[in-house]
C-alpha cells in the first residue's frame, strides 16, 4: 500500500522548483521528478532527457523516491511512503487514492476499483484515470486487470503489457483479481 499524502496546493507556476532524477531499473532508466510539495512524475526516460540533471539533494523528496524505487526493483519494498504533488480532480483523486490501498502482490479489476472509489460501474472511467496515472509504480495501476483476469491497457513506461507483466510478476501477483476487490 503507498501511504499517500496528496498535495491539495495549487500547480506550481515556477517550474524551477521541479527537480528531476534518474533510476536505473530492469525495466530501463527511470525519469522521476518531484516540486518542493511530493512526487510528480515517473516514466521510462527518453533520449535527451539527461540534459540539465544533478544529483537530489540529501534529504530531499526526489532522493527519498530514488531510494524508495531502487528497494522496490530489489524486492525490499513492498509500500511507497512519500508525498504526491498532483492536480486531480474530486473523482481522480478518489480513484488515486484506492488505487494506493491495493496491496503488493494482489491485483483489482476496474470496476472492483470503481467501485471502491464510490463509483459502482464507472470501470471505464476508471481505465482513464489510469491511463492518466503520471506516477507509475508509485500508484499502481500495474495490479489493475481486467474482471476476468486479463491485462489490459497499461501505457505505463512506454512499452505497455509487457511491462505491466513484470511488474506483477516481480510482486508475485496473481492474475485474478482479489475477491475482496
Amino acid at each position: 500500500m503507498v501511504t499517500s499524502r496528496f498535495a491539495h496546493a495549487e500547480p506550481v507556476a515556477d517550474s524551477r522548483e521541479r527537480q528531476i532524477a534518474f533510476v536505473s531499473t530492469p525495466l530501463g532508466t527511470l525519469v522521476v521528478e518531484a516540486s518542493t510539495r511530493g512526487l510528480t512524475y515517473i516514466d521510462l526516460a527518453r533520449s535527451g532527457d539527461h540534459e540539465h540533471v544533478s544529483e537530489p539533494a540529501p534529504g530531499s523528496i526526489l532522493a527519498e523516491a530514488v531510494r524508495q524505487l531502487e528497494e522496490y526493483f530489489a524486492g525490499s519494498r513492498r509500500e511507497f511512503d512519500l508525498p504526491l504533488d498532483l492536480q486531480l480532480g474530486e473523482f481522480e483523486r478518489r480513484v488515486m487514492e484506492e488505487l494506493a490501498r491495493v496491496p503488493y502482490g494482489t491485483t483489482v479489476s476496474y470496476g472492483g476499483l470503481a467501485a471502491m472509489a464510490g463509483h459502482p460501474g464507472a470501470a471505464r472511467a476508471v481505465g482513464n484515470v489510469m491511463r492518466s496515472n503520471q506516477l507509475m509504480i508509485v500508484l499502481p495501476c500495474h495490479r489493475v486487470i481486467g474482471a476476468d483476469g486479463s491485462l489490459r491497457g497499461y501505457g505505463g513506461l512506454g512499452s505497455g503489457l509487457g511491462h505491466k507483466r513484470w511488474l506483477l510478476e516481480l510482486e508475485g501477483a496473481s492474475l485474478q483479481p482479489s475477491s475482496s476487490r
